[in-house]
């Protein structure tokens, strides 16, 4: 029996699908375990579309066993009337991959100072950070690499903004970021795209040339190529040159923290003053991304180091960004980002072994001979409260009462933490003081008496994020 006749589109599509496939597949080899989840960030677009569609036939192929699990995420900012219709894009065409789909729904500031364009990607990189996967997969390309570069560049970034995007970068908290088709030209994914005969949507934005990168997308880069053919791959090469320049400049900055930094592991203002200015510059900036902040301003950077160099001992300047304080309390340096979290007024302890507290989980753990004497709370009622100012307390019988404004200032505790703390309040007596103080002496647990540790840990769910709260006692790495 004669076999059909091959014709060459299929030989083409075949050709096409294969080599988008072996490169996900080389990238994902060393990455992805069998036991792992990987979601899709998926806008609608052209590049996502053909991304999750690669992933399923890798799925299905058994790549890594094959019991990896793939997931998809929609970020829907709103700020498109057909923001819904491509929502509705999303979920059938997951439904008809059989992939499950989550849909966040977030706000963005129109009228944000650093542009719509960048209030639109922090808060969907928020979103991202949420994602419960191990690894969340971004579809940009070796054409958008060498338009981010060319954007950077023209803004005036130093090199670790000329480095472009990086293949694999891990998030504040969350899963593991990977751009696994970044070595792929554009053009690779439109023609898998039509070679499988995708469908996707088009975002009427990207043909606004009022926004930046599109007119850097649209109108610069066409215009470059025919001069520069190879512009694209340049740029993109420029940037891995870029990134490797970076990894030294941050092994020059981690032997200078170790340098610098005291025995807390904060870095020492007098010490940091013993550095050049470009090596200072090159350790703040490498603090603020270990913290999860964006590259600074030059100029802010500029007057950070100025402030931070030249204080004079006991001085306690503080410098803001939109991604949190920079602070120093006695001699040392403090990163806090984002916004404090929520405290509650109040919370009633009722014999639970962890109680919520912000950021942290205050712990309750039954000891015997240590801690609060469970005799002295018992019948009492027992609330966590925040501090209102004048409270006093005696940890020592041998010594008067003393102010609580005192105790912490002694205990070094930095004034932004002090109003924070959790006061365990047993009745109508103050039992317990957070941030090291610890209990009162009339409710101190004798010898062989039934007591109860009481611990604080910054909770996993609540862990400091890029756009989170530094909890008190938290050392950056």
């Amino acid at each position: 029996m004669s076999q059909p006749a091959v014709r060459p589109g299929d030989l083409a599509q075949h050709a096409l699908r294969a080599e988008l496939l072996a490169t996900l597949a080389a990238f994902l080899a060393s990455r992805l375990a069998a036991d792992q989840s990987l979601c899709v960030g998926l806008s609608g677009g052209r590049d996502s579309v053909v991304l999750l569609h690669a992933l399923v036939h890798l799925r299905a192929a058994d790549f890594a066993g094959g019991r990896w699990r793939l997931s998809a995420m929609h970020v829907e900012h709103g700020l498109s009337e057909h923001a819904g219709a491509w929502a509705a894009f999303c979920h059938e065409l997951c439904a008809r991959l059989a992939v499950p789909l989550h849909v966040v729904r977030v706000e963005v500031v129109r009228n944000d100072r650093a542009g719509l364009e960048a209030a639109a990607r922090r808060v969907r990189y928020a979103a991202f950070a949420d994602c419960p996967a191990d690894w969340l997969a971004l579809a940009h390309h070796r054409d958008d690499q060498a338009e981010t570069v060319l954007f950077r560049l023209l803004r005036g970034a130093g090199v670790a903004g000329a480095a472009g995007m990086r293949s694999a970068r891990a998030l504040p908290r969350g899963p593991r970021l990977i751009r696994p088709l970044l070595e792929l030209p554009g053009s690779a994914l439109a023609d898998y795209a039509a070679a499988n005969s995708l469908a996707w949507v088009e975002d009427e934005s990207n043909a606004d040339c009022r926004f930046r990168r599109n007119f850097l997308r649209r109108e610069v880069l066409p215009r470059l190529s025919t001069v520069f053919p190879a512009a694209a791959p340049a740029l993109a090469r420029a940037a891995a040159h870029f990134a490797e320049a970076q990894e030294l400049l941050d092994e020059v900055a981690h032997a200078d923290r170790q340098c610098v930094a005291g025995d807390g592991g904060r870095i020492e203002l007098a010490r940091l003053q013993g550095l050049s200015p470009a090596r200072a510059r090159n350790l703040l900036r490498y603090e603020l991304a270990s913290a999860g902040w964006r590259s600074p301003d030059a100029r802010w950077l500029a007057e950070a180091q100025r402030q931070l160099v030249g204080s004079a001992a006991g001085a306690q300047p503080c410098l803001r960004t939109e991604d949190g304080e920079l602070r120093v309390h006695r001699g040392r340096l403090y990163v806090l980002t984002g916004t404090a979290p929520a405290l509650p007024s109040a919370v009633c302890w009722r014999g639970e072994e962890q109680v919520a507290w912000g950021e942290r989980l205050i712990s309750f753990r039954p000891v015997v001979g240590g801690g609060l004497s469970r005799r002295r709370l018992s019948g009492l009622s027992v609330w966590l409260r925040l501090r209102q100012g004048g409270e006093r307390l005696q940890l020592d019988t041998r010594r008067p009462r003393r102010s609580l404004s005192q105790l912490l200032q002694e205990a070094g505790v930095p004034c932004w933490e002090r109003h924070r703390l959790p006061l365990l309040w047993a009745g109508d007596e103050l039992a317990w003081v957070g941030g090291g103080i610890g209990c009162a002496a009339a409710f101190a647990c004798a010898a062989g008496e039934d007591g109860l540790a009481i611990g604080e840990e910054v909770s996993a769910a609540r862990a400091p994020a890029a756009d989170g709260f530094v909890a008190p006692g938290t050392v950056r790495p």
